[in-house]
């Protein structure tokens, strides 16, 4: 990873944005924070880091994200965050990444769930929207 600016469109140097909570140095303190480290994860293809901020009840075992096609991933935009901030259980984050196979441009939106358990977010589930 790089450290000008962070993958996820913060506009932050990346050593003080997602760096810490990839690194294993901080958990992230909101849910749009985890979902912003989570699409610079999928960046790096650091498919560790995505299964450890998984919720255990809907972790699946592998991600595999060195089979088949590999996106480049290009863009991020936060559109919408519910709850999930600090004083929070649960939150919402819509948003919208962009990225390329094979030289074609693709969007996906989606509205991730997060959860926190035991003082530190997860990622649980989420709605893909491929119509917009």
């Amino acid at each position: 990873m790089p450290s000008s600016e962070c993958p996820c469109g913060s506009g932050s140097a990346f050593t003080s944005c997602c760096g810490p909570y990839l690194a294993g140095d901080a958990s992230a303190p909101t849910a749009v924070a985890l979902m912003r480290s989570r699409y610079c994860a999928y960046v790096s293809g650091d498919e560790a880091y995505l299964l450890d901020t998984w919720h255990p009840s809907t972790r699946p075992g592998a991600l595999n994200l060195d089979s088949g096609q590999t996106p480049t991933w290009i863009g991020l935009k936060v559109v919408a965050g519910h709850g999930g901030g600090s004083a929070d259980t649960e939150g919402s984050v819509e948003f919208v990444a962009r990225y390329k196979i094979n030289g074609k441009a693709h969007r996906m939106r989606e509205t991730s769930r997060f959860v926190k358990d035991q003082g530190r977010w997860f990622y649980l589930d989420g709605d893909v929207d491929s119509q917009r």
